[in-house]
């Protein structure tokens, strides 16, 4: 059995800057995932200014494809409100890659089944072994449901359910789209341009209300991708989506416990309004390490709910990182 100062599980953007920042300040870290490198992650992929000044990551320094969002348009019963805000588009098949090898720690793709703590360390399946353990796996993550889950159990009111799809299409423009509550719909429909000729289209809403309307995600997924016909957005050739569920983000949680941590979606951090999660995720993950290395507080309270303000602070940023 091997030792490291920390294992994280999971290596998306909130493992990985936690990993990262974890070996700037010189600890041993191991990141373990089950999915090979790149891997395809449904998601929209906006990177707000804010964020990617956390990571420190210029355009100049990112060797993927990035793209400018101009503006992001909210519908509503026949009303749009155009807000001009400039953020960051990517994919995540490429930025999740691109973080994890930036970080420097040592990976090993790994299906996490069991986390036990041992004699004061933490052991996951038996093979692996350090004094902390970072869980950064996502809504079903094993540290939470190890260590955590009768302090912060879920809660259903606030579980999102989504289907989406990434896929070759020539953007119409550099604007992002979001139609609110359609037809009741107790969420959005979302169109979003990427880099390199391609759209992310989808539907989320909360879960709960769906079930007691006897309604369908798959219904309005269908109902989007119709629109976006109509609109002469998108052609004939539409992929299938990928469906899944996260939590937003609740009142303040405990998301440490001795030396086992919480961040991302294993704490349920996404936004109230766009269920948006990777701000959320860079910004756990680098306190986390923070309060590791440092042995301090890790906080999470005072994470934004909503992501207005990112948005609206958008207004007033240049993109300086050009």
């Amino acid at each position: 059995m091997r030792d490291w100062d920390v294992i994280v599980v999971g290596g998306g953007p909130g493992g990985a800057a936690c990993a990262g920042e974890l070996v700037r300040r010189g600890l041993r870290v191991l990141v373990l995932d089950r999915a090979a490198f790149p891997r395809v992650k449904p998601c929209g992929g906006l990177v707000t200014q804010e964020a990617a000044a956390a990571l420190g990551l210029r355009e100049a320094d990112y060797p993927h494809g990035w793209l400018w969002i101009d503006r992001f348009h909210f519908h509503w019963r026949g009303l749009r409100l155009a807000v001009p805000s400039p953020q960051i588009s990517i994919r995540r098949v490429e930025f999740d890659r691109f973080l994890l090898e930036r970080s420097g720690a040592e990976f090993v793709r790994h299906r996490v089944r069991q986390v036990t703590r041992e004699g004061g360390r933490y052991v996951v399946d038996g093979r692996f072994r350090a004094e902390v353990v970072v869980g950064a796996g996502g809504t079903a993550c094993p540290v939470h449901r190890s260590f955590f889950r009768d302090r912060t159990p879920r809660a259903r009111g606030l579980q999102i359910t989504a289907l989406e799809a990434e896929f070759p299409c020539e953007p119409r423009e550099r604007d992002c789209h979001f139609w609110f509550f359609e037809e009741g719909f107790p969420g959005y429909y979302w169109y979003i341009p990427k880099a390199d000729g391609h759209v992310n289209v989808g539907v989320g809403a909360l879960a709960e209300p769906l079930r007691r309307a006897q309604d369908g995600v798959w219904r309005h997924w269908q109902r989007c991708v119709e629109k976006l016909r109509r609109l002469g957005w998108l052609g004939d050739r539409v992929p299938e989506p990928d469906g899944h569920t996260y939590y937003l983000v609740d009142r303040p949680r405990a998301a440490r416990r001795d030396g086992a941590y919480l961040v991302g979606d294993a704490a349920g951090l996404a936004t109230r309004d766009l269920g948006e999660g990777i701000r959320a995720a860079i910004e756990s993950g680098m306190r986390a390490a923070g309060a590791i290395a440092d042995g301090g507080d890790y906080r999470l309270d005072d994470l934004p709910r909503t992501s207005w303000p990112a948005l609206l602070r958008g207004l007033l940023r240049r993109r300086w990182w050009r």
